[in-house]
C-alpha cells in the first residue's frame, strides 16, 4: 500500500467520520471539501488515488465509501491523534481543546514505535481529552457515542464534547460545569424536545435540546 501522506490520512478520517451513524455509508465530495477547506477538485484528485491504492470505493456522482482496509486506516489515524492530545494535555498540560489542535500539526510524523510507547507511557488511556475512546489497534470501527439529549431519566454517562465545538458553546458548557470527563445524571426530560434537569457534581443544571445534542456520552449505565 505504501506511506500514507499527512493529507490522505487525513481525508481517510474525514470519510470516515462523515459517514459514521449516516443513514448511508458514502461520504460526498463537497462536504469533504467543505470539512477539510480544500477544493472539491482537489478532493476529487486525492479520492482517486486512494481509490487505487484500494483504501476507498468512489462512484461517481454518488459518493466515496472506505474499504475494510481505509476503515482500519483511518481509525489508526484516530487512534494516532487521541493519544497524541492525551500526552499534550496529561503530560505537558495543554488544555483540551488546544490538544486537540495541536496534535494535527505533528502526529503525522510519528514513527508507529514512539505511537506505542506513548500509549504506555500513558498508562494505557481509554479516552481522549475530549472524553471519547481511544479504540484498541487494528480496529476498522469504532462505536460511535450518542448524544447527551438521547439519555433518559436515571442515566448516568461520562461527557464528550468534539473539539469542533463552537467556542461560545464550550464556554457556556464550562460554566454549568459539564466538560470532557466530567459524570452526569438525568433527572428530567421533558416532552417536545423540551430541556433536560441534569445533576453535574452534586449541582442541578437545566440544559436545552439544541445545546445538548452537540455534547456526546458513554453511558455508565441506563435507568432501570
Amino acid at each position: 500500500m505504501g506511506t500514507i501522506s499527512k493529507s490522505e490520512r487525513e481525508l481517510l478520517k474525514a470519510i470516515y467520520r462523515l459517514s459514521q451513524g449516516a443513514n448511508q455509508p458514502e461520504a460526498h465530495t463537497g462536504a469533504l471539501a467543505d470539512k477539510l477547506g480544500l477544493s472539491p477538485s482537489t478532493i476529487t484528485t486525492a479520492i482517486k488515488r486512494l481509490a487505487d491504492r484500494g483504501l476507498v470505493d468512489h462512484t461517481p456522482y454518488r459518493g466515496v465509501e472506505l474499504t475494510e482496509t481505509g476503515s482500519r486506516v483511518a481509525v489508526a489515524s484516530i487512534r494516532r491523534h487521541r493519544i497524541v492530545e492525551r500526552f499534550l494535555a496529561d503530560m505537558l498540560g495543554y488544555a483540551w481543546n488546544e490538544a486537540d489542535r495541536l496534535a494535527a500539526s505533528f502526529e503525522h510524523e510519528l514513527p508507529q514505535e514512539v505511537e506505542d510507547r506513548l500509549f504506555v507511557a500513558l498508562d494505557r488511556p481509554e479516552s481522549c481529552p475530549h472524553g471519547f475512546p481511544i479504540p484498541a489497534p487494528e480496529v476498522a470501527d469504532i462505536p460511535p457515542l450518542p448524544p447527551l439529549y438521547d439519555l433518559e431519566p436515571g442515566d448516568v454517562a461520562t461527557v464528550a464534547v468534539p473539539g469542533s465545538t463552537d467556542p461560545e458553546v464550550v464556554a457556556f458548557l464550562d460554566q454549568l460545569g459539564l466538560r470532557p470527563g466530567g459524570r452526569v445524571q438525568i433527572q428530567e426530560k421533558h416532552p417536545f424536545d423540551g430541556p433536560l434537569v441534569l445533576t453535574i457534581d452534586g449541582h442541578t443544571r437545566t440544559l436545552g435540546a439544541t445545546v445538548a445534542n452537540q455534547v456526546f456520552v458513554q453511558r455508565e449505565h441506563a435507568a432501570t
